[in-house]
């Protein structure tokens, strides 16, 4: 199987197709299958690259929240585009990967031909809604510790910005409840404590995202109320940003509402490809 190493830690990824490459990271209950109808899709035209992070096997399993945090998630796709020999490429992630992705252009802009941002969960700068926050990652990393993965998807499965998904194509959610069940609830616990509770909030970085010229698609659901702030405040900062609000959609609209989001990433890409792109004017 092939494997890209990141400072000692091995991260397994599939390819398919062949092109200019995209580069798929996912969610926090997810793994790369998660991007399975986008491969499907744009492997007719492009290189399509998906990695498992850290902490999702094949991958390697860090069990210590220190080998988790928000610059090792962004170094950690950098390692898969080495691995693979990829300079530039679209940069495409969901929650948990749609903040790496962010990140990632903030931190690496030459390696990025375009980034798309679903369901990023921007934070809060609140004093007081920070600590409540921080007790509830804590909370659930003690559940995925004391009741394991299927205790926290009991949860999962009632959770406002998941059940439109279960709603929406049965068969989709039963593949993500399946999956979400391999995952290790010891690593879990360590991402809730190492990325999750350290990670800073999106509204800290209001100066970086104005100067921000990577093309930036951001997507979220309007039933997904943590996504529509943050969403709407890199449209409102970031002149290189344009922002789809998918309708009567949760947390994961890559897998909701698949043929919307790659209709509009062919649309997107098309025209930064194109050169046709402009960013808006102030």
């Amino acid at each position: 199987m092939p494997y890209a190493n990141s400072n000692g830690v091995r991260l397994y990824y599939e390819e398919a197709g062949k092109g200019t490459p995209i580069v798929f990271v996912h969610e926090f209950s997810g793994d790369l299958r998660s991007w399975e109808a986008q491969i499907q899709h744009f492997s007719r035209r492009y290189r399509c690259i998906a990695f498992n992070a850290r902490g999702y096997a094949p991958s390697d399993v860090p069990t210590s929240p220190s080998k988790y945090g928000q610059r090792i998630a962004v170094d950690d796709i950098a390692a898969v585009m080495r691995e693979t020999g990829v300079r530039k490429a679209h940069i495409m992630g969901c929650s948990m990967g749609s903040l790496a992705t962010l990140h990632f252009g903030l931190t690496y802009p030459r390696m990025a031909i375009t980034l798309t941002a679903i369901g990023a969960i921007g934070g809060t700068n609140n004093a007081a809604a920070r600590a409540q926050a921080l007790r509830e990652n804590e909370a659930q990393a003690r559940r995925f510790e004391t009741e394991g993965a299927a205790g926290v998807l009991k949860r999962l499965k009632l959770a406002p910005n998941r059940v439109q998904l279960a709603r929406k194509n049965t068969r989709g959610f039963d593949d993500f409840c399946k999956r979400f069940l391999e995952h290790s609830a010891p690593a879990k616990a360590a991402m809730l404590r190492g990325l999750q509770g350290r990670r800073p909030s999106l509204y800290r970085f209001e100066r970086q995202f104005r100067a921000l010229k990577v093309p930036t698609h951001i997507v979220c659901g309007d039933e997904d109320d943590g996504a529509l702030d943050a969403a709407v405040f890199i449209k409102r900062v970031c002149s290189a940003a344009r922002l789809t609000v998918a309708p009567a959609s949760g947390h994961v609209v890559n897998m909701e509402e698949p043929e919307l989001l790659n209709r509009l990433t062919d649309e997107f890409y098309a025209l930064v490809e194109s050169g046709r792109w402009r960013p808006r004017t102030r």
